[in-house]
């Protein structure tokens, strides 16, 4: 009965984001916010609902591994396997604005994520405290911000050359409510019974939420990024990948630390190391300003060999 419920909770977590995500993109290109921002923030906050509610929901459980692993696990997903996999079906474009600002921005902070995670800073039992939280939560902000200003000066708002369509905007909004509502429902059976399930295979909850929670949570983003590379916009699927790590990173993890200040955990620096592996990836393998259909390929291995590690760690 678990395995059924985890399966209609994962399609109701899918099914809502999609929705959420498709009301969300048509309030924006009503305002004429460019595809890379839409990708950042719209739909990759959008898409990231899932991982925040779990980790919140974790957070509130005083399960810290589900908290934070949900994130590391995620952020590892999206870049090799989504990225991968959006780069194997059309090279990805990455301009001059992605390599100054947002790639090197999500690196920092998962560095910084590290940092706070092995108490670099204060030398407490606390691995992300209050203070932590607020910090990531000032560097959301700031990365709200500087997107929006940056994309005003540069005079790239609404570069979509699509015909312009008449927007409903009361139905928009009534897809962004009740998305959020079916994602947050899907959630929370989500959850409960995939650590049911990892519980009763005996698997620790580490394993299962870097792994199982971390790939179920980002199944929006994952057809939202194969979505735009099918329709070679490849713009709106990177800033889907980075707009959703950063967000991960400084709000899920800030604001699951001012729920409960999170302690002890069995996310290992390797995993950690791993995420900002992931992070640097797109920067080294875009030479001439395209992620290839062999970049991908190699992420793909990259990613599976990282989970060989896992179970093997798990000596399952």
């Amino acid at each position: 009965m678990e395995y059924i419920i985890l399966i209609v909770a994962l399609a109701a977590v899918v099914f809502g984001a999609d929705s959420l995500v498709n009301g969300a993109v048509a309030i924006a290109r009503r305002f004429k916010i460019s595809d890379f921002v839409i990708g950042a923030i719209i739909v990759g906050i959008g898409t990231s609902l899932p991982e925040l509610v779990v980790s919140s929901y974790g957070a509130m459980k005083g399960n810290v591994d589900v908290a934070i692993g949900n994130v590391v696990g995620s952020n590892i997903f999206n870049v090799l396997g989504i990225l991968g996999i959006t780069a194997l079906l059309y090279p990805v474009t990455v301009n001059r604005e992605n390599v100054r600002f947002e790639l090197p921005f999500c690196i920092g902070v998962s560095i910084l994520a590290m940092l706070f995670a092995f108490n670099f800073f204060n030398g407490s039992d606390i691995v992300i405290g209050r203070i932590d939280g607020i910090i990531f939560l000032v560097f959301f902000a700031l990365f709200i911000y500087i997107s929006f200003i940056r994309d005003r000066k540069k005079g790239i708002s609404a570069p979509n050359t699509e015909p312009e369509v008449k927007i409903n905007m009361a139905l928009s909004i009534l897809k962004v409510i009740g998305g959020l509502a079916v994602l947050i429902t899907g959630c929370h059976f989500f959850v409960e019974s995939a650590v049911t399930i990892a519980t009763a295979w005996g698997v620790d909850q580490a394993f299962i939420s870097i792994t199982l929670i971390a790939c179920g949570t980002s199944m929006p983003e994952f057809a939202a990024s194969v979505a735009a590379a099918v329709k070679r916009n490849t713009q709106l699927a990177l800033g889907n990948i980075i707009g959703s790590n950063i967000f991960n990173i400084t709000f899920i993890l800030g604001l699951s630390s001012q729920i409960r200040p999170l302690t002890g955990g069995g996310i290992t620096i390797v995993d950690y190391a791993v995420m900002i592996g992931a992070s640097i990836i797109p920067l080294l393998l875009c030479p001439k300003g395209k992620i290839s259909r062999v970049a991908g390929a190699i992420m793909l291995i990259a990613f599976v060999a990282y989970n060989i590690y896992l179970i093997n760690t798990q000596n399952l």
